[in-house]
């Protein structure tokens, strides 16, 4: 049973874990699928889903700029989108350049050199039943126009409520009726050879009416407005960090108890003449196999979990490194709550085994 109690606290700390940990990983995951050095944002944007407009024109500046190799476009802006029934959704339309990134979905023509496919779009594979997506290609409206679904994606699921779709930059562009004139970001690759802080300084300079991130920076600022700034994440952070520190009390607290539990076997062993560098080792030793155990168990227990929890929550995540960094936290506290107890089974009289 103590190997139990540690294993549903290992399994509390990594499920809980995985959930702030996907959490952070969606609301960036159309980040990271560029190649980008620098994004060029609206003046406040707080977070790549929420984005205002950029003049056209500000690309060509940017490509003036020595170090800058390429710059590309983003769009991103809400749709309506009907279904082959006649329902309609609400969606967020992305669009890019085909040279924003090599992880970037985008719509290619099969067997083509990097042709993308016109009135094509892309969707999540967790998103084809909620939009009615039965079969590749399949006719729809965006915004009123005509458009098909020419494949699905996978990982890039939305917790907006709203399901990404992906499209060129000149079909988003007219299915968002702003122009290809206008643009949500814009995305800069550095040739080899500059420093990035240098070129980011001089964009920033020539184009004082926007902001200028790294790719690190408009990272961590899209995940700290989503952690930060709104309900969901705090509840999330909240629940994560609450996981941790019960699972944390709940692996000292059964150890405690186990060691409490057992005083009369500790002063029958006294009672037989053993001495208290032999009783401390039984102790921890104790810790440490219950803290095995029920960390295997555990582990062994939450990635299956959170593999079901996916059908529900695509975007849970589980990396490899949160296995140590839930374990070592857990052993270390078995270890800690067997010494606290020490103290007491060190202090049993050999005698009371006898007045038992």
């Amino acid at each position: 049973m103590t190997s139990v109690g540690v294993a549903f606290a290992v399994f509390l700390m990594i499920f809980q874990s995985s959930l702030l940990i996907g959490f952070l990983k969606a609301a960036a995951k159309i980040i990271d699928s560029t190649d980008s050095d620098l994004w060029i944002a609206p003046r406040g944007v707080v977070c790549f889903d929420f984005s205002a407009s950029l003049d056209g024109r500000f690309r060509d500046i940017a490509e003036g700029i020595p170090g800058v190799e390429t710059v590309n476009r983003i769009s991103v802006n809400f749709v309506g989108y009907q279904m082959p029934d006649g329902q309609h959704r609400i969606v967020v339309m992305i669009g890019a350049d085909p040279n924003v990134g090599s992880l970037f979905p985008l719509p290619y023509l099969p067997h083509s050199r990097g042709a993308l496919e016109p009135e094509a779009i892309l969707v999540d594979e967790t998103n084809t039943q909620e939009l009615e997506v039965s079969a590749i290609p399949s006719e729809v409206e965006v915004s009123g126009l005509r458009a098909h679904i020419s494949g699905v994606v996978r990982g890039f699921s939305s917790f907006l409520g709203s399901p990404y779709i992906f499209a060129s930059y000149e079909d988003a562009a007219r299915y968002s009726r702003i122009g290809e004139q206008r643009v949500a970001y814009l995305t800069v690759r550095i040739a080899k050879g500059y420093d990035v802080g240098a070129v980011k300084s001089m964009l920033a300079s020539e184009l004082p009416e926007v902001d200028v991130y790294t790719h690190a920076e408009f990272e961590q600022r899209s995940q700290m407005y989503w952690i930060a700034k709104t309900g969901a994440g705090a509840a999330i952070l909240t629940a994560a960090v609450l996981a941790f520190l019960i699972g944390l009390v709940l692996v000292s607290q059964t150890i405690y108890a186990t060691t409490m539990e057992h005083l009369d076997e500790f002063a029958t062993l006294k009672a037989l003449g053993a001495s208290k560098q032999y009783v401390v080792k039984i102790v921890l030793v104790q810790a440490l196999v219950f803290a095995v155990i029920g960390g295997v168990l555990g582990v062994l227990f939450a990635f299956p979990m959170v593999k079901l929890a996916q059908n529900a929550v695509p975007w849970i995540y589980t990396p490899w490194w949160l296995v140590p960094v839930v374990l070592v936290p857990s052993l270390l506290m078995c270890i800690f709550a067997s010494l606290a107890s020490i103290r007491t089974a060190l202090s049993v009289e050999p005698a009371k085994v006898f007045r038992a």
